[in-house]
């Protein structure tokens, strides 16, 4: 006969055992992948040396979440300067086709080491076209890069891993960031302080606006940490153009994080560093690289000691996207650009860049818009980004959500090139030249989709 201690036990078991049941489970995989070329290819989209050398071996990094019944979510971040238009397409395809999930729900970004290659299938077919296939990229390689960052993939689902906990932790990181645009007495732009500089006025000039705080985000099984991802914003030069492939001082300083934390893979994401740059503290010496290494590794420890915990599961989960049309730049006329590929006598360098140019102009003519994304979990938001985005979009961001952990990756589909603020255009300076295909009203656009995605 059950005495009333009894029923209750039984109670409290059923509606444990019920809650158990009920519970929303997330696990994650994590692969990783080489995306090293063979020497000859070509870097940094034909613009520097081909590889001569390979200084550092180039990797395809993810982790794919696996929020219960619902779809996996992957986050993936590649070791190259940059992936545009329909090689965005065709690599997050891929990814998602891998994962067994829509395409809507991967993110794929760079970390724009600019020796390393970058993919563009347009721009390259407008090549091919002219009889310039290759100068670009080395095509059979990319292919065989993105199909191995696929076979990872899929193998890694084999291995999920139970998550119990997220973790985030943000810190300084001192003497690495500093703004690109230095502006003169009259508001215009006077210098451009690149990746690395020895114009004294600029060096000696401040840091400038920068977001100096590096965040981690950690997946935990109790106790033990799974997997890590880190977000700063810089362009992550030292020194480069001499045919040497490497991931630069943020894969350094990446790699000096896995070494300190065995066994956990460590996935880094490039913030909005558009107009960003080291050069306050790099005059392009090789002994400079490991120096802003160990800096930004340093805040990446402070971070990750920094690390506060707390309980997860699928049900916490959440992932919004908005697809944005960014406004055209009017100085790319669709009829000059064709001439310029066309001519023979036109630099090979410049008609690269008119490919380039042409293969957003068309994208933007035939509506076919760009996917930001953004993944939510407890307290936080991590937002995905196209182009070489401005700082500023980070900061605004972080201000949309002040009492959350707001994260960044920029760099996602590069066919847009550099993204400035509307003040910006104004200015002058190397960002807002040529070198960035949307219009000055594309601040609006951004913005407008931010407090979308950051509601």
């Amino acid at each position: 006969m059950f005495r009333v201690g009894d029923c209750c036990l039984v109670a409290f078991l059923c509606f444990a055992l019920a809650a158990v049941a009920a519970a929303d489970p997330l696990s994650i995989c994590t692969f990783q992948s080489d995306a090293t070329p063979p020497l000859g290819s070509p870097l940094c989209q034909g613009g520097v040396q081909p590889a001569q050398e390979i200084v550092d071996p180039l990797t395809v990094r993810g982790v794919v979440l696996l929020p219960g019944d619902d779809k996996p979510i992957v986050l993936c971040a590649v070791d190259w300067v940059g992936i545009g238009n329909g090689g965005y397409d065709l690599f997050r395809q891929t990814l998602a086709d891998a994962a067994g999930t829509s395409v809507d729900r991967v993110a794929l970004h760079t970390l724009h080491q600019h020796d390393a290659p970058g993919f563009d299938t347009d721009a390259e077919a407008l090549l091919a076209a002219q009889s310039k296939s290759g100068l670009l990229y080395h095509v059979a390689f990319a292919q065989r890069a993105i199909d191995r960052a696929a076979a990872a993939l899929t193998k890694s689902l084999k291995h999920p891993q139970v998550v119990t906990h997220l973790g985030t932790g943000a810190a300084e990181v001192e003497k690495v960031a500093s703004n690109r645009r230095i502006l003169g007495d009259d508001g215009k732009v006077k210098y451009v302080r690149y990746s690395a500089s020895r114009i004294e006025e600029a060096v000696a000039a401040p840091e400038g606006v920068i977001d100096p705080l590096v965040r981690v985000v950690s997946f935990w099984n109790d106790d033990q940490p799974l997997a890590v991802m880190s977000y700063y914003a810089t362009h992550p030069q030292s020194y480069y153009g001499q045919g040497g492939v490497s991931w630069d001082f943020v894969g350094m300083a990446r790699a000096q994080r896995e070494e300190a934390v065995p066994g956990v893979p460590h996935i880094h994401f490039n913030g909005a560093g558009g107009n960003v740059a080291a050069g306050k503290y790099n005059d392009g010496s090789p002994e400079r690289r490991p120096e802003l290494a160990g800096r930004l590794a340093a805040g990446m420890a402070k971070a990750w000691e920094a690390t506060k915990r707390v309980p997860v599961d699928g049900s916490d989960v959440g992932w919004r996207t908005c697809d944005v049309r960014l406004p055209l730049r009017d100085i790319l006329k669709e009829d000059e650009l064709v001439e310029m590929l066309q001519d023979s006598s036109v630099p090979v360098k410049q008609r690269v860049r008119a490919a380039r140019d042409l293969a957003f102009v068309r994208r933007a003519r035939a509506d076919r818009p760009i996917q930001l994304s953004c993944l939510t979990l407890p307290g936080t938001y991590i937002v995905h980004m196209p182009g070489e985005l401005f700082v500023e979009y980070q900061l605004a961001a972080a201000k949309m959500q002040p009492d959350a952990m707001v994260c960044m990756a920029a760099y996602g589909d590069y066919g847009p090139g550099y993204i400035g603020t509307e003040i910006a255009y104004a200015q002058g300076g190397y960002e807002t030249s040529y070198v960035s295909r949307t219009a000055p009203e594309v601040e609006g656009v951004l913005m407008d989709a931010l407090r979308e995605l950051l509601q």
